[in-house]
């Protein structure tokens, strides 16, 4: 067997696992996250998230990964063993995520292009979704491809075989630029849209603190799942970058360094996206509240695109500014997607990398073009509901489960403590053991009692009809769990899946 890759230095494994947590949620979700949950309030649930599930989550997958040197799939067979499974779970919902998130990086893509003309200019929202998407009627019509996202779409997934093509070698070499440049084209955009007028007015319904809101459940379960889903946790990219890391590498101090530059830069983004909002409210003569929109891609492809139109000059500027910002922020998530499933495969069959790479974006591309028919907008917003709110919070769950409970926290506990900087006690524990398991599973059956009533009542996600949330819901979840199931029974080739120490 081949000698595993390793990191060619610290800095490239944080900018990795920094560029992969940080991506597009951070700044379209986020802000309106802090926005429509108390504003300055919200980061009270947000941090008690962070410190409770966010890092000791992502302590527990760098570390997975670093001690049995593997992607997921091999680590949890190592862990304990029939548990193979959950790796490839991880693995198959990375592989579902990257076939739609790469059609959203085609939109990036297109609209680069159309920024230096500013095309949508006159109105945004029907450029969207008429000239670019060309969207049908509903998802039972997929209508055909749209030209402009399958040229973007090409693009994008150029891009990202061209980042992941020679392993973490090329990886580190991409991060040096694609991490530091959103965060600079970022403090571009705040420092403009501070200095526009309106802009106080936008800062303020952004952080304006309302703390009766703290009393509201689906607060905390919205700073439980903003923390959750924004450090990539639960799609084993984590431990499969973990897993190229020297002997004796820092676990502790890496995970915080990641899980704090990951926050603040999702802070930054409130104040590029509010600040031009409240410049957009003030030229309309209206509120923040009426203008802002509830963010995603709205907030990407229409209402900031709609605000910077409005600037007083520089607007083909800053709109390459922000879709350039958001294309850095939205690659290193796409390829760290890849190299979760790559690493998995490899581990278990000793196949030639590069070789499994083009083979994995490939299929990936084929895949993602059901997303770039005219159709598709309405099987991605589907898909994405499903494979989130559902698979990905059970996968965090079985997680800790396997850690905290079969395996023992302590344990892996005095595994990274002796070569960690920063030395954790026994919170950690709790945390793993008891704490995050009653958050993760409360939110599931949160989620599935909210799914379970809604079905009574008639009232499917997004008003799609009940056989499109079938197939693209749970027949997805379904198929997602089966492949898993299959791929963890198969018998490596590499003896790899041996008992941990």
């Amino acid at each position: 067997m081949q000698d595993r890759e390793r990191w060619s230095t610290r800095t490239a494994f944080i900018f990795a696992a920094i560029g992969s947590a940080a991506g597009l949620g951070n700044a379209w979700r986020f802000p309106y996250m802090a926005a429509q949950n108390g504003g300055g309030a919200f980061l009270i649930p947000y941090f008690i998230a962070l410190i409770t599930a966010g890092i000791p989550l992502i302590i527990t997958e760098f570390a997975i990964g670093h001690k049995f040197q593997a992607g997921a799939p091999i680590a949890f067979s190592r862990i304990k063993k029939g548990w193979e499974s959950l790796g490839w779970l991880t693995i198959t919902a990375s592989f579902v995520i990257i076939t739609y998130y790469s059609v959203i990086m085609a939109w990036v893509t297109d609209y680069l292009w159309y920024s230096l003309k500013a095309a949508w200019a006159n109105a945004p929202k029907d450029f969207f979704f008429g000239k670019v998407l060309q969207i049908s009627s509903g998802p039972g019509e997929l209508g055909g491809f749209s030209i402009p996202v399958i040229i973007g779409l090409i693009l994008a997934w150029g891009a990202i075989y061209w980042c992941i093509r020679n392993g973490v070698r090329s990886v580190g070499k991409v991060v040096k630029w694609t991490v530091p440049l959103p965060v600079i084209m970022l403090g571009i955009l705040v420092i403009r849209a501070l200095t526009l007028p309106g802009a106080i007015d936008g800062v303020n319904f952004y952080l304006n603190p309302d703390f009766s809101k703290l009393l509201e459940p689906k607060v905390w379960a919205s700073a439980y799942g903003q923390v959750f889903f924004t450090l990539s946790l639960a799609t084993g990219v984590m431990i499969a970058y973990a897993s190229y890391l020297p002997k004796k590498s820092d676990i502790t101090n890496n995970a915080f360094i990641t899980v704090f530059a990951n926050c603040g830069i999702s802070f930054l983004a409130g104040f590029a996206v509010f600040g031009t909002m409240g410049y957009m409210a003030f030229t309309k003569g209206a509120l923040v509240s009426e203008v802002a929109g509830n963010g995603g891609i709205g907030l990407a492809f229409w209402t900031y695109p709609e605000a910077i139109s409005l600037l007083p000059f520089g607007s083909v500027i800053f709109s390459l500014v922000f879709f350039i910002m958001l294309f850095t922020l939205g690659i290193d998530s796409a390829f760290s997607l890849i190299e979760s499933i790559v690493a998995g495969l490899v581990d278990k069959w000793g196949w030639n990398k590069k070789k499994v790479v083009r083979l994995t974006c490939l299929v990936g591309f084929i895949i993602s073009l059901i997303y770039a028919t005219k159709g598709g907008l309405y099987w991605l917003d589907i898909v994405d509901k499903y494979i989130n709110n559902f698979g990905m919070v059970a996968i965090g769950l079985f997680e800790v489960i396997a850690i905290g409970w079969l395996y023992k926290s302590s344990k892996l506990r005095s595994y990274f403590n002796p070569i960690s900087e920063i030395k954790l006690g026994r919170w950690y524990d709790v945390m793993i053991a008891v704490i995050t398991p009653i958050v993760l599973g409360g939110i599931l059956i949160w989620n599935i009692v909210q799914e379970i009533i809604d079905a009574i009542n008639g009232k499917f996600y997004g008003g799609y009809p009940l056989w499109a949330i079938i197939v693209g819901g749970w027949l997805m979840l379904a198929v997602v769990i089966i492949i898993s199931v299959i791929l963890g029974k198969i018998k490596s080739q590499n003896n790899l899946g041996r008992k941990a120490n």
